[in-house]
């Protein structure tokens, strides 16, 4: 599909946004479940395709109603949030409410200290509406001074232990854009799970994933992978997607061969791109399949010659 004819369907996704009531047809007729896995040592069975937030952002509360009540209803259940995503939070908290025993809430702080970190916690909890989070994770380690003043005197460590005593929240996670930095995180603490960058033009031409990757299943971490249609970094002004900061693959096929390639790797699952479009493609990938099996090499390669990765390892 040419890049012409995808921003129409990211038109029809516009659409969507003004008249949320137009979703279930948007999405297209229902082709089956969506798979389920278990999410490493936390023992919980998840949806392979996590709700991104992110796609709430700056289009009001019925939007959020109907999407979060169309989501549900094709049967995602885990859902991915974090106060840096503008008023998604605020929007998912009164949206999610009617859903949320039978929901795995995830959510994440940015703040790398014991005091920020509490309160980031307690203003999370009363916006999404909750008496606790299934998941709490940090949110986006970048460079070794975030682990350093996280599990530090006085760091963030300090505030999710505490919290999990008091059953506030039940598993502990975090992302990064570091291999460097999430191996050292993983080093340090028995985490639950991690938030990951996994796709195949950071894999192959980024050498970027396949450590993480490997030490996370020895330690029987939930893999919740990002980013699996991310294709590169935007160059210009000229994105039609105001939730994503990189350019995605915009074709069908295109879209189905990223998704395979991480969903057939051993995660737990993806969460979708911050675009509805990408709810609804992701969703027409996966819904009735029993297997991912690994797509032709060959196919990818040749897909992703001389495209340059979002992220890279250092000496890729």
């Amino acid at each position: 599909m040419k890049r012409r004819s995808f921003v129409k369907l990211s038109a029809a996704g516009s659409m969507a946004l003004q008249f949320p009531h137009v979703f279930g047809a948007y999405l297209g007729e229902k082709k089956g479940e969506i798979p389920s896995r278990i999410l490493g040592k936390t023992g919980e069975k998840v949806s392979i395709v996590g709700f991104g937030g992110i796609a709430l952002r700056n289009n009001g509360q019925e939007f959020a109603n109907e999407l979060i009540a169309v989501a549900f209803d094709r049967g995602i259940r885990y859902y991915d949030i974090a106060p840096t995503y503008g008023d998604s939070q605020a929007l998912l908290g009164p949206a999610l409410k009617p859903y949320r025993k039978k929901s795995f809430l995830a959510c994440k702080t940015t703040k790398r200290d014991q005091q920020g970190s509490q309160e980031e916690l307690n203003q999370s909890l009363e916006q999404l509406k909750t008496d606790h989070l299934d998941l709490y994770q940090f949110h986006a380690l970048s460079k070794m001074e975030d682990v350093d003043q996280i599990f530090g005197p006085g760091g963030a460590m300090e505030t999710f232990q505490k919290a999990r005593d008091a059953g506030k929240i039940r598993f502990i996670g975090f992302s990064a854009h570091n291999e460097e930095v999430a191996l050292k995180a993983m080093d340090l603490f028995d985490f639950d799970s991690i938030l990951y960058p996994l796709n195949c033009v950071c894999w192959h031409n980024g050498d970027f994933g396949p450590k993480v990757l490997e030490t996370a299943r020895k330690k029987d971490m939930g893999f919740m992978a990002i980013k699996a249609i991310a294709k590169t970094r935007i160059s210009g002004d000229d994105n039609p997607y105001p939730n994503l900061w990189y350019e995605p693959f915009e074709g069908e096929e295109q879209i189905e061969k990223s998704l395979q390639f991480t969903l057939s790797k051993d995660i737990t699952g993806t969460v979708h791109a911050g675009d509805s479009i990408f709810m609804k493609k992701t969703l027409e990938f996966v819904e009735g399949r029993k297997e991912f099996p690994v797509p032709d090499q060959d196919e990818i390669l040749a897909m992703i010659k001389d495209v340059k990765p979002i992220f890279s390892h250092p000496e890729a």
